[in-house]
């Protein structure tokens, strides 16, 4: 190492405020799968505190339904430029910069990140997803049985294909699936709805104005603060910062820990109430583009929603006529796009009131936390199970919802089972009124999206 690298590395470590594990609490989308789970750090095989269930020994899991997040992923190419521009500009001052102990370290931090990185699956994330079909087939045994069927299907992503892969590879040879080999479907239609949704993408993709509260708060006094604290610690002038590459900064902390497992020097930049400033931004910007922010963002995924049940319902169907299930197994891969509209249609994770510019204090205790939500490898899994009661009178049929392979109450009876006749009656409005098509058409007015609000 050169004698001058050596030296800023020596004093950023004499002022480094927290490591990268002590941020990253913080993270939101950028999150490791283990803020979730974290006995999955000394184990990633381990099962947890729920492994046992809460399900009868009568009671036979019929299929199970998954949607997933693809695994660990690099930046992408749009963060890769935000990120070289911010050590371009640091370079340029570093001679100036010798009582910035941060400033002379990041300069000679080795800038690896190449744009053709672009998004693509990082190894770790490989490996998020052998390690998750492995535990979900110690889970769910009977499911994942030698001869059952899989069905995999794909965003067309690169990062979403690979993440199929390896799911499928995490498996094993022991699993007879009819062939070495389980052919992906390319599947955007259910797994990028959002695209496909045109009054989503006019009104709020598209739309600057649906963002007026993302813009908000990277102009308000809390942004402000991180902004002059980060100048200040580089030796910067804070016209030559924004908020975008103060984000870009802080997300390369996330980067290195998730896909390296490093504290970057990155991380020294930030302290705790930076960090939960910065995941209020990423937040804020979820819950406007992709959560309860508007109808839209959650109508829009009612498409997955009524195809989860009408799988179920034809197991259901299948089990009746003592028919063998035909697809016990089914397994998406997707984004956190997909699945964070999918949660909200649901109803999950909604606060009382929004989440504003104007009320991050307020919000200190949000249930609307992304990192929790959907970090890499998110998953949601829908469990049907037949049991035999004694009690003619019980419904034969079961469902269990977990999200990030912990059980998640139902909203109708907090439970953490339900039948699936009251499941289907709590969704009813949902699965019997929610008309893709009709949905997503844009309206012949020229309505802005803020008009609705």
């Amino acid at each position: 190492m050169a004698p001058r690298r050596e030296a800023g590395l020596l004093l950023l470590l004499l002022v480094l405020p927290l490591a990268s594990a002590e941020l990253s609490d913080y993270f939101g989308t950028k999150s490791r799968y283990e803020e979730v789970n974290p006995y999955l750090v000394s184990d990633p095989l381990s099962l947890g505190p729920e492994a046992g269930g809460s399900l009868p020994a009568s009671c036979t899991p019929l299929q199970l339904r998954a949607v997933l997040r693809h695994g660990t992923r690099y930046p992408t190419a749009g963060q890769i430029r935000r990120l070289g521009e911010l050590h371009t500009r640091l370079l340029r001052h570093a001679a100036a910069a010798a009582a910035c102990p941060a400033a002379v370290a990041l300069a000679d931090w080795p800038m690896w990140y190449e744009e053709s990185m672009d998004g693509q699956l990082a190894p770790q994330g490989r490996l998020d997803m052998e390690q998750l079909a492995r535990r979900m087939a110690a889970r769910f045994p009977a499911l994942f049985a030698a001869r059952r069927r899989l069905e995999l299907a794909s965003s067309s992503k690169h990062r979403c294909l690979q993440s199929g892969a390896a799911f499928r590879q995490g498996l094993g040879p022991t699993l007879d699936f009819g062939g070495d080999e389980v052919e992906i479907e390319v599947n955007d239609f259910l797994m990028r709805f959002f695209d496909h949704c045109a009054k989503f993408v006019a009104m709020v993709e598209e739309n600057d104005k649906a963002m007026c509260q993302v813009t908000a708060f990277k102009e308000g006094p809390e942004m402000k603060k991180v902004l002059e604290k980060v100048a200040s610690a580089l030796c910067l002038p804070v016209e030559e910062l924004n908020a975008d590459l103060v984000q870009v900064a802080f997300l390369t902390c996330s980067y290195e820990l998730a896909i390296k497992n490093v504290t970057s020097p990155w991380c020294s930049l930030f302290s705790e109430e930076d960090a939960k400033v910065l995941e209020y931004l990423n937040d804020l910007k979820q819950y406007w583009k992709r959560g309860y922010g508007y109808d839209i963002n959650r109508r829009s995924s009612c498409v997955l929603f009524q195809d989860i049940f009408q799988h179920l319902d034809k197991a259901v169907e299948e089990s009746k006529s003592s028919k063998p299930i035909s697809s016990p197994l089914i397994v998406q891969v997707g984004h956190a796009e997909t699945l964070q509209p999918l949660l909200a249609l649901m109803g999950y994770f909604k606060d009382d009131e929004p989440l504003l510019a104007s009320n991050y204090a307020r919000q200190a205790q949000r249930k609307f936390r992304t990192g929790r939500i959907v970090p890499y490898a998110a998953n949601l899994a829908f469990v049907l199970y037949h049991c035999d009661h004694v009690n003619s009178s019980q419904e034969e049929y079961q469902v269990q919802l977990l999200l990030n392979e912990n059980l998640l109450p139902f909203h109708h009876s907090n439970e953490t089972i339900s039948t699936y006749t009251d499941l289907k009656d709590y969704y009813k409005d949902i699965l019997e009124n929610c008309h893709f098509k009709e949905e997503c058409e844009l309206s012949q007015v020229n309505v802005t999206v803020v008009d609705e609000l």
